[in-house]
């Protein structure tokens, strides 16, 4: 029987991994900047420095980091029921096209209702791709497939939507209408885009890590995820908690759509969503899944992502250094997982499929 010392030490195990993987990957930029750069010490302290030298530079990096965090929450609701969600860059698009196409057409409607039923649109939509491929995995086939190739096939349908029938052909911009000052979340730190979606996030995980921790339904959910064979032993129905998993976590995603549509950008254009659900699947590894652990995981990778712009506007660069460190993160974190949880995950869903063949 472990002791209590074996038991906290397996508990803190994962984040020294994920804070070396880190280290890694602020070393490899460093590295990259330095070779790159022409004058690498003006590059290096915009890469350090800049990000945290004035309201602009702060405020963006913290609406970066409440993106991070809500849609990385939806990566981490989904590992922890016993599911993978890849398929969040078409559902966060998706949700910002629909929080987009009811603030534009709800013209009579007042701005702060607009606003709530923008949001519950965007998250029914994130939620129903999501659902989709937790049903889908109930019938057999693969969250990590069905979820990635719904988002593929979701997000050239956005695109026709923006650049289509909801463009704003006044101007050049492959992008909606800009939305009316009453229908975009309130700033809190002008003249940044950062908005009260931060504190909405931040609200979020706290109570993600209290009913995943500290209820009876939590802790049903945390089992049938980590145990499925154990859960069964108990009692509990792994495979109920896989739909509601992958639609929790398609939900996030689609609030991260709202987030950044109604408070990030104002607008909805064109590709908004690019390697923000990727960047959220790095975020979680970060966190090692722990819904707490995504404070700093989201903020240590906005600076990282903030510094990188940051350096490479000021000398030049054209490495995109931010793409490098999030692939490095992704590699040396997911070897981490490689033995402890993705590899047995993999496992799992082979044992399970052997057993249905048999």
């Amino acid at each position: 029987m472990m002791n209590k010392h074996t038991v906290r030490q397996s508990r803190i195990r994962p984040f020294y991994s994920s804070i070396i993987a880190f280290l890694a990957a602020l070393i490899a930029a460093v590295f990259l900047i330095v070779i790159s750069a022409e004058n690498p010490l003006p590059a290096l302290q915009s890469f350090f420095i800049q990000p945290w030298t004035s309201r602009w530079f702060l405020g963006n990096m913290l609406d970066q980091s409440a993106l991070f965090l809500t849609a990385g929450l939806g990566i981490v609701i989904s590992f922890r029921g016993g599911t993978f969600n890849l398929g969040g860059e078409g559902q966060i698009y998706a949700g910002g096209l629909a929080a987009s196409a009811v603030l534009l057409s709800l013209k009579q409607v007042p701005g702060s209702l607009a606003l709530i039923l923008a949001c519950i649109a965007a998250v029914c939509v994130g939620a129903l791709f999501g659902a989709i491929s937790g049903w889908l995995k109930k019938r057999g086939a693969s969250e990590l497939i069905t979820s990635f190739l719904l988002s593929a096939g979701i997000i050239p349908i956005v695109d026709y939507c923006i650049i289509g029938p909801l463009r704003d052909t006044s101007g050049n911009l492959q992008a909606t209408k800009s939305f009316a000052a009453d229908r975009i979340l309130p700033y809190i730190l002008p003249p940044s885009r950062l908005s009260i979606s931060l504190v909405i996030a931040l609200v979020l995980v706290l109570l993600a890590h209290c009913v995943i921790n500290s209820t009876q339904a939590g802790y049903r959910f945390r089992i049938a995820g980590a145990a499925p064979a154990f859960a069964r032993y108990g009692g509990i129905n792994a495979e109920s908690y896989w739909i509601p998993s992958m639609l929790f976590s398609g939900a996030f995603q689609g609030l991260t759509g709202f987030f950044a549509a109604a408070g990030t950008y104002g607008i909805c254009h064109r590709g908004f969503s690019n390697g923000l659900g990727w960047n959220a699947v790095t975020v979680a590894l970060i966190a090692s899944n722990k819904p707490l652990a995504l404070i700093p995981a989201a903020l240590l990778y906005a600076w990282l992502c903030a510094g990188s712009d940051a350096a490479l506007l000021s000398s030049g660069i054209e490495l995109d250094t931010a793409s490098f460190i999030q692939a490095l993160i992704l590699i040396l974190v997911t070897a981490r997982f490689g033995g402890k949880g993705l590899s047995s995950f993999i496992r799992k869903q082979k044992t399970k499929k052997g057993k249905a063949d048999d």
